[in-house]
């Protein structure tokens, strides 16, 4: 998993509530479990004109114009701005796949459902929490300003304004921090006893033969 330590990013502004999984990535694209490949279909419903379908070359599916990240001001967007309770919904770990594939590293709202804020993590995604008067200033910043961009020190938990004027705190918890410093996932962790793990299957081997025929 790639690390997380300092984010400047534009950002890209969803004004939508309730944003659900199956709106991040529609249900027809489930059947890989694969964690890349998912971004060219992300929020797939509201990008294209036409119903997506696995395989088919999204290069030539009419773009919805209106979509915000169909509009050139958004290109190459790596922090998300949202509303409350983004995330909701089945309890996909698609939807931060999605996410990270297209380019976003970052997700920024008042709140998240809890199952998305927890994938959110695992996959190097960082979900912050704001006060929505914070956010509403963000989203008045964003639409005001093309090229709007944010740093995002997770060190420092700060969320940083392009003049360095504004510095939001953000809670995050210790471990999860640890974690998004280091690039470490599940698996991640899990390695890092690689030897006591080895030694422990020896160790088995040797007391109970019979367990491995």
């Amino acid at each position: 998993m790639e690390k997380f330590t300092v984010l400047n990013g534009i950002v890209a502004p969803l004004d939508r509530a309730n944003v659900d999984t199956d709106a991040i990535i529609p249900k027809q694209f489930l059947k890989s479990i694969k964690r890349s490949g998912f971004g060219p279909n992300l929020f797939d419903a509201w990008r294209y004109q036409d119903v997506g379908e696995p395989g088919m070359d999204n290069t030539k599916r009419p773009l919805n114009p209106d979509f915000v990240l169909n509009q050139p001001r958004y290109k190459g967007a790596s922090i998300l701005l949202a509303r409350k309770n983004f995330g909701c919904g089945s309890s996909r770990e698609h939807a931060p796949w999605a996410l990270v594939d297209y380019g976003f590293r970052a997700v920024i709202a008042p709140s998240f459902a809890d199952i998305f804020y927890n994938n959110c993590f695992k996959n190097g995604l960082l979900p912050i929490v704001l006060t929505e008067m914070r956010i509403d200033h963000l989203f008045n910043e964003v639409n005001a300003f093309p090229g709007y961009k944010l740093t995002i020190d997770l060190e420092r938990q700060m969320v940083i304004t392009p003049d360095g004027a504004t510095q939001i705190a953000f809670d995050v918890d210790a471990h999860r921090k640890h974690c998004l410093l280091n690039g470490l996932d599940d698996i991640g962790l899990s390695l890092r006893h690689a030897d006591k793990i080895r030694a422990f299957e020896a160790r088995r081997r040797t007391e109970q033969p019979w367990l491995f025929g």
